[in-house]
């Protein structure tokens, strides 16, 4: 295991949810961390907060001017780069009859094209450091949910790019694995609905039928899956699900 103390890691999508919530973990460790999104107002306020050794660059990472940029910023800020966390992405749900072609082209370009292109852009800088790509996956591609194949595909799109970057960059000791979360509160799924009331968010608390462990997850609790990622020396390929055992497709009478 590698020492998270002094890694230098950059995190996209860092302004909310997973994204911040792992800025914060491994700043409390003693990395040095760089958070982009497109939002200034958020990703200014989560480098704010931890202090100096996180540092803020908004951009949209689906702009090659914009990954330049940020992947510039990050190897300044840390000395060089020894992990990337791929969080950003979108979601789109919708029935199958009623996808429009330039939202479907959104999603696929946030949450898979433009993290390939930032791992590209990355690539020499994680050699130098024999470093670590972390993408985020979900439970989507273990468990189906009417509705959500937008999301899915793109999720599963991840898992297999994990593989075969794993494959492409072993020799030069670059590590790429996934973390695949289930449900867990935040922004972005109460962007989609999941959690718009106290009801709706009391109902996922007590989805018992489908959690093994009859609860939501929490974002530290991701946090933690991607840190091991980041500091794991014999582990690539690797698709982690965090997810209280949602993949197990458990119901209960």
């Amino acid at each position: 295991m590698k020492n998270l103390a002094g890694m230098s890691v950059l995190i996209t999508g860092g302004g909310s949810g997973i994204g911040a919530g792992t800025a914060e973990y491994l700043v409390s460790a003693g990395a040095r961390v760089t958070v982009c999104g497109r939002r200034v107002d958020k990703v200014s306020a989560v480098a704010e907060a931890l202090g100096e050794s996180c540092l803020a660059v908004p951009g949209d990472v689906t702009k090659t001017a914009d990954r330049e940029r940020i992947v510039a910023a990050a190897v300044a800020h840390g000395g060089g780069l020894d992990g990337l966390v791929n969080n950003a992405g979108n979601m789109y749900r919708g029935a199958l009859a009623t996808l429009e072609e330039d939202k479907l082209e959104d999603i696929f370009h946030t949450n898979v094209i433009a993290g390939m292109l930032l791992a590209g852009l990355c690539q020499s800088h994680l050699a130098e450091r024999e470093g670590a790509i972390v993408f985020l996956g979900s439970i989507h591609n273990r468990r189906a949910f009417a509705g959500a194949s937008p999301y899915a595909a793109t999720k599963g799109a991840i898992e297999a790019l994990t593989r075969s970057l794993a494959a492409e960059l072993g020799p030069q000791r670059i590590r790429v694995n996934c973390v695949a979360p289930g449900a867990v509160f935040t922004e972005i799924n109460q962007r989609a609905g999941l959690f718009n009331d106290e009801e709706a968010y009391a109902r996922l608390q007590g989805m018992s039928d489908i959690h093994a462990l009859g609860r939501i997850g929490e974002v530290h609790e991701v946090a933690e899956a991607i840190a091991y990622f980041l500091s794991a020396e014999w582990t690539t390929g690797t698709v982690l699900e965090v997810d209280g055992g949602l993949a197990l497709g458990i119901t209960r009478d």
